[in-house]
């Protein structure tokens, strides 16, 4: 469930770091990328995928990259699932601000839904150059 919070912006930063340390982290191994194909043709899942979304022109498969290829980014991705009944609202806009300011980084999100633990969950890719500065900044969020 979506949750909506009436805070000042210093309690929304509180319980966002609550969050943060109560969520499961998971760091993916390797090096991430998208494959894309024309709408008309969904690719076909192999599990090695972390996440399939489209708009109306194509589908983008987020997958390991295997080997360098040309025009596709190259990114690390991270993973968070939160506990069922904690209220996450804001969470990715805090932390994608924060990776921001300190990183000089956008990111991309991906999110999803498993009920069976506790609801939402996100994929957070950024730039494999800055992914291990990036997985610093969480743990530091975390720590905190």
């Amino acid at each position: 469930m979506v949750s909506v919070s009436v805070e000042t912006p210093e309690q929304t930063g509180e319980r966002l770091r609550r969050v943060i340390a109560e969520a499961e982290l998971l760091v993916h191994d390797g090096v991430w990328g998208f494959e894309e194909s024309p709408a008309d043709r969904p690719p076909a899942l192999t599990g090695d995928e972390l996440a399939v979304v489209r708009d109306d022109e194509s589908w983008s498969r987020l997958v390991p990259l295997t080997r360098e290829r040309e025009g596709v980014e190259r990114f690390g991705v991270f993973s968070f699932h939160f506990p069922e009944g904690l209220d996450n609202s804001g969470f990715v806009g805090w932390l994608a601000s924060e990776l921001k300011a300190r990183l000089g980084t956008g990111v991309f999100v991906i999110c999803g839904s498993n009920r069976g633990r506790g609801g939402i969950y996100d994929h957070w890719g950024c730039p494999i150059d800055l992914f291990d500065e990036a997985v610093a900044v969480v743990g530091d969020l975390r720590a905190s």
